[in-house]
């Protein structure tokens, strides 16, 4: 059987996380939409948020943000508790929560003009300045006059980026910031959180593009039915999976006898040979052991699962891996 890297509790001193939950959950009725969360996003991280559609990420996000209360437990947001801090908390986060959504008739520019004109905390002197610098941090500048309705779906996301940049932040929570997007206009979400992670701001992204995350994130979190079944750095919840020993040859039976013998576990037959879990044992052991026993291989690979392999033994439903 499979071995899986299980969520972790906070160990890390709040102080050093960017986001912390302790058994955040949320109930609609009888059905807990998150059940017993424990986020743990360290500060500077990529953090990627991932489960199928319908797994509780966006009731989750709107809970970190005090959009919505929870049932039971508690979050921390750069060490605020919310929603107790969240005036002190929330002028340091941007956000973008279920798509962007501007004046179609206005530029890109006077929408952002109008969000920063909201902003009790903004100096209304130096709004243009602010409002310029966000385009330009998301590569809108030169097109700031043009209306919104007439941007592409890359624009448009990347305008809702610049609206949770007009103000310095330290962490950006993006949900599903690659949706209904082109290739090109991924790629441009996905240099952006980059470069935003460069220079010190936490993301935390949720997203059910295996393929982007992979390529972006530091840290992932699982979610499948509400619940976070795994946790860690990427490597960590990657290395959280068992590698699989094949072996291609004409005589499964003996293959399957010799590999139980040395340790393997789950050795079951495929098509043109036999596979299982080495547990430890080294690759030119199994070989040597084939040989000896009179077993001809023609081929012998161990490989670890993919990232998609791993979500689908996660959370029993498969994901989106296209970019």
């Amino acid at each position: 059987m499979t071995e899986l890297l299980p969520a972790q509790p906070a160990s890390a001193p709040e102080r050093d996380l960017a986001i912390a939950t302790r058994g955040l959950t949320k109930r609609f009725g009888s059905r807990a939409a998150v059940d017993d969360l424990g986020l743990v996003v360290p500060r500077g991280s990529v953090y990627g948020f991932l489960g199928p559609n319908g797994s509780g990420k966006t009731t989750t996000i709107r809970m970190l943000l005090g959009l919505v209360r929870p049932s039971a437990g508690t979050s921390t947001l750069l060490g605020q508790s919310i929603p107790a801090g969240a005036q002190a908390a929330l002028p340091h986060v941007g956000s973008l929560v279920e798509g962007p959504a501007f004046h179609p008739y206005l530029s890109g520019r006077a929408n952002l003009q109008r969000l920063d004109a909201a902003d009790l905390t903004a100096d209304p002197r130096t709004s243009r300045q602010r409002v310029d610098a966000a385009l330009d941090r998301v590569g809108l500048l030169a097109t700031a006059g043009k209306r919104y309705r007439a941007y592409s779906l890359g624009m448009r996301q990347r305008l809702a980026i610049a609206a949770a940049l007009l103000m310095p932040r330290e962490l950006l929570v993006l949900d599903e910031p690659t949706n209904g997007l082109d290739p090109q206009g991924t790629r441009e979400v996905r240099h952006l959180v980059a470069s935003l992670a460069s220079d010190g701001t936490t993301v935390f992204v949720s997203s059910h593009l295996l393929s982007e995350v992979e390529q972006m994130c530091t840290h992932l979190g699982v979610m499948s039915d509400g619940r976070l079944v795994a946790q860690g750095s990427t490597s960590e919840v990657r290395g959280g999976a068992a590698p699989t020993a094949r072996i291609l040859t004409d005589q499964p039976t003996e293959a399957t006898r010799i590999m139980s013998e040395l340790g393997l576990t789950g050795v079951e037959a495929m098509p043109g040979g036999v596979r299982g879990t080495p547990n430890g044992v080294a690759p030119e052991k199994i070989v040597a052991a084939l040989v000896q026993g009179g077993v001809g291989v023609k081929e012998f690979t161990v490989t670890s699962p993919s990232l998609e392999d791993l979500f689908v033994a996660l959370t029993g439903e498969g994901f989106d891996v296209s970019g």
